[in-house]
């Protein structure tokens, strides 16, 4: 039988202080990065994109690929990508009803546990992509 994976997304976006761009869900008390699922046909880099004009209203470039993330338990890979802002504006959705940027020690009690490695991973390893299994 052929293993198929679900595919998920994610964009670690800095402002020029080293803040993070959080995203507080609608649905949930939680913040998480922007980002979710690929659609059908779609590469990750251009479903990235997608889902953070989707969820920020922001246009950005993909500097690198931070890191592969492999939840074997739920056959799903998530890759998170580290990128700028080149356009757009923060603007609320039916998603997101708090779009902010959090400096790394300051981060919400509130948020995704697995998205703080994903931000960690970023700060503590500019430029290097990290392949962990979750």
């Amino acid at each position: 039988m052929k293993t198929q994976f679900t595919i998920g997304v994610f964009g670690i976006v800095l402002d020029e202080q080293k803040r993070v761009l959080l995203c507080h869900r609608r649905d949930h008390d939680l913040w998480n990065l922007p980002g979710g699922g690929i659609e059908n046909g779609e590469s990750p880099w251009i479903g990235l994109k997608r889902e953070v004009k989707e969820e920020t209203g922001l246009e950005v470039d993909i500097i690198n690929l931070v890191g592969v993330y492999s939840k074997s338990d739920k056959n799903e890979i998530v890759f998170s990508f580290f990128c700028k802002v080149i356009g757009g504006k923060i603007t609320l959705n039916n998603e997101a009803d708090k779009i902010e940027y959090f400096e790394f020690d300051k981060l919400p009690s509130n948020i995704f546990k697995n998205h703080i490695e994903r931000i960690r991973d970023v700060i503590s390893s500019p430029g290097k992509t990290i392949y962990k299994s979750q």
